[in-house]
Parts: structure tokens; C-alpha cells; sequence
């Protein structure tokens, strides 16, 4: 399972990108994928396969959408020792700062 970050800017779509966004969002609600959305970006965890097309699908949507340029970051972590979630990892920070 990996944990990935990701940002999609749509570019030459004018000023405000909230239908875009929202279309975004929208999709990634229907991926059934664990996920947590913030200000500048989403968070997905899943298996690689799964993530990556969610990715690809959001980015051609933008297009169809009528956006001429998509430029999508992503970040994404792994870890093999032992299992990490989107959850757990914020909460184990969480008990540190409660310590």
C-alpha cells in the first residue's frame, strides 16, 4: 500500500478552478479509496495500481473539462517494515506532541 499526495492545477482554465476541483473531489469520493482533501491537495492511500489511475483519471478529466494545460504533482511514500496509514502516521506525531 503507498500513501500519496497529489495537487492538480488546471492552467488557461480562468480565474476560479472550483468546478474543477470540485470534479476532482467528486471523483476521488467515488474511488472508494481512503482519502483526506486540504486546502492545497488531496491524500490517497491505497495499493500502487489503484492510486495511479485514480491519478491519471482525475488529470484527463481536467482535459475533458475543457482545461488546454494540466500540470498534477505527486508526492508518494511507501513503507515495507511495518503498516502505515494516512491515520496512523498523524497520529503517532500526535503522541509525541502530547508526551
Amino acid at each position: 500500500m503507498i500513501l500519496a499526495e497529489v495537487t492538480f492545477i488546471p492552467m488557461g482554465a480562468g480565474a476560479s478552478l472550483s468546478p474543477y476541483i470540485a470534479e476532482a473531489w467528486r471523483l476521488i469520493r467515488e474511488s472508494g479509496l481512503k482519502h483526506e482533501f486540504h486546502s492545497m491537495g488531496s491524500n490517497l492511500e491505497g495499493e500502487w495500481d489503484d492510486v495511479m489511475a485514480l491519478v491519471r483519471r482525475c488529470h484527463e478529466r481536467f482535459f475533458e473539462m475543457g482545461a488546454p494545460r494540466v500540470s498534477t504533482s505527486l508526492k508518494i511514500g511507501e513503507r515495507r517494515d511495518k503498516a502505515s496509514t494516512l491515520r496512523s502516521k498523524v497520529e503517532h506525531v500526535r503522541q509525541i506532541l502530547d508526551s
